[in-house]
């Protein structure tokens, strides 16, 4: 004899295991459309100056200084206090930015991630020296080093990125050290080096393919912060060369021009917050997608 339980609950047709990641699929996250949309856009502008503005915004007309923007189609952002388009200057100052926000991070993991792996995988000697070197650079201020790093060696382009590399990596060593702990323990590692294989094999095959969800995450919201690094040094003027465009070199000229022509100034920082929103909304996203305890 059998009896049913009316208590036991039966998936319906809307709440089965099959249908529901269907479901939520369809609907794309905002803050993905937002980031995607926004970054796409501003990026696709960016690379496309070089052909929309042949002179790279360093033509100069000082007939038509200060022009106030929708004034002509020809400057339809306005005009600086030397006669340039603003609106060429801000989409080609855009390619030194995320030049060097893209670069530096790229650098930046490549040797966290190095030194992250040996200490965490070898343990002992290797990973009290580099650990141990990376919190000695986390108690220095940023801000010192970076005037102390700039002021020895200079502004420029290479100089930024460089220093942002060296002063970054510490991040990227510490969370990919943590990952390999955890790693190294795990029971496929230990099979595969029962039977024999490599540490560099291992390392290659077995442990980075986990550790690289954390790290693109990582690498997306420091993109954005270090878009925003780069034009708070060169603003300061210890960025890259004022005659270069950039987005902090057009902050630092139209500083003096805010109560008559504020166009100098806010368009660049209007790009600056856009591209570091999209930035952080995609870094965001990939943040939840990559988290297992989140329902996606």
């Amino acid at each position: 004899m059998t009896c049913k339980n009316k208590f036991v609950n039966t998936p319906t047709k809307t709440e089965s295991s099959v249908d529901m990641p269907v479901k939520r699929g369809r609907r794309a996250p905002l803050e993905l459309v937002l980031g995607l949309g926004l970054t796409a856009v501003l990026f696709s502008l960016v690379a496309i100056s070089g052909w929309l503005f042949p002179d790279e915004g360093m033509g100069m007309d000082l007939s038509a200084r200060l022009l106030a923007p929708f004034h002509s189609w020809r400057h339809v952002l306005g005009t600086d206090p030397l006669g340039r388009d603003v609106l060429a200057r801000v989409l080609v100052g855009g390619q030194v930015s995320l030049l060097v926000g893209f670069t530096s991070v790229i650098g930046a993991s490549v040797l966290g991630v190095i030194v992250g792996v040996i200490a965490g995988y070898y343990r002992g000697y290797w990973e009290t020296f580099l650990m141990r070197c990376a919190d000695v650079q986390l108690a220095l201020p940023f801000i010192l080093i970076a005037i102390t790093f700039i002021s020895i060696l200079g502004g420029g382009l290479f100089n930024i990125i460089f220093f942002m590399i060296i002063s970054q990596w510490v991040q990227y060593a510490r969370l990919v050290r943590g990952l390999t702990l955890t790693l190294r323990e795990r029971e496929f590692v230990l099979a595969v080096k029962a039977i024999g294989l490599g540490d560099l094999l291992i390392i290659w095959r077995h442990l980075l393919p986990h550790v690289k969800s954390p790290i693109i995450v990582l690498m997306t919201l420091n993109i954005a912060n270090n878009i925003l690094l780069e034009s708070s040094l060169t603003f300061l003027g210890l960025g890259v060369d004022p005659m270069i465009p950039s987005w902090g070199g057009m902050l630092a000229d139209g500083r003096n021009y805010l109560q008559s022509a504020w166009w100098v100034s806010v368009f660049p920082g209007l790009a600056i917050m856009l591209c570091v929103l999209g930035l952080n909304l995609l870094g965001d996203w990939l943040r939840d997608k990559s988290d297992p305890t989140t329902e996606h």
